[in-house]
């Protein structure tokens, strides 16, 4: 079995009396989508913040290509590997698709363009930012200013922004929502061929697509793991059902 890419061992945060993480443990393989799933107040939001560095978890470890980065900061572990797209939209919303590509190109040089030549046509920002939107099927709208774009277009932009930093490890939290049907299997689709570039850790509400596109899935309840399995054994299992899944 191949070493995984991500890795939560014991995981435990507490605030006060309430236990939001309880030893959390998962891992993320080459090549996979892991979907972590579970109702609201389950602590996924806490859990991503400890995955991405801007929590600190009181006991256990996060490993990223088996370095423990548990005291790393975000942005270390960004140049470490870990893209992250966020539930609630961070776009620049006035300027053009690939600018905005091209912002998360920049940061990964971790240097400005702007002595060299204009930004906007720097082929060392332009080429990289273009291949990330064109992975995203976004390549006829690169020009197109993020408040223009559909809002399923704007989550499949904030997938190609991750994708600029070149991760290692994708961690993609409710690309989902808000989209209907036919944005949602569009987005789905787009996912089922990134993994082979790209191991994915999916948070997701859509169980449709959770269960189309998860290898493996661990259901998060009350801050801890009640089930790991694929997708047979979480439709089966009768504690996932009453926790979270229904008839």
């Amino acid at each position: 079995m191949p070493e995984a890419v991500l890795a939560l061992e014991g995981l435990h945060k507490r605030f006060g009396a309430l236990a939001a993480t309880d030893d959390v443990s998962l891992t993320l393989r080459p090549g996979e989508i892991h979907a972590l799933i579970g109702p609201n107040g389950a602590g996924k939001s806490t859990l991503i913040a400890q995955i991405a560095g801007s929590l600190r978890p009181d006991a256990g470890r996060v490993l990223l290509g088996g370095v423990d980065v548990t005291g790393e900061s975000v942005a270390a572990r960004a140049r470490r590997g870990l893209g992250r797209s966020f539930q609630v939209s961070s776009l620049a919303e006035p300027l053009p698709a690939i600018r905005n590509v091209m912002i998360a190109v920049q940061a990964l040089a971790g240097h400005s363009f702007r002595f060299w030549k204009p930004v906007a046509r720097d082929p060392r920002l332009v080429e990289p930012a273009m291949a990330a939107l064109e992975r995203m099927g976004l390549g006829h709208r690169a020009a197109t200013p993020v408040a223009e774009l559909s809002h399923g277009e704007r989550r499949a932009l904030e997938v190609a922004c991750a994708l600029a930093l070149r991760p290692r490890v994708l961690l993609l939290d409710e690309p989902m929502a808000g989209l209907g049907p036919e944005g949602s299997a569009h987005l789905t689709e787009l996912l089922e061929r990134l993994k082979a570039e790209v191991p994915i850790l999916l948070i997701e509400h859509d169980m449709e697509a959770v269960f189309r596109l998860a290898e493996r899935i661990s259901v998060l309840v009350a801050g801890r793991i009640i089930a790991h399995g694929d997708g047979d054994t979480i439709r089966r299992d009768p504690q996932v059902r009453d926790a979270y899944l229904g008839d």
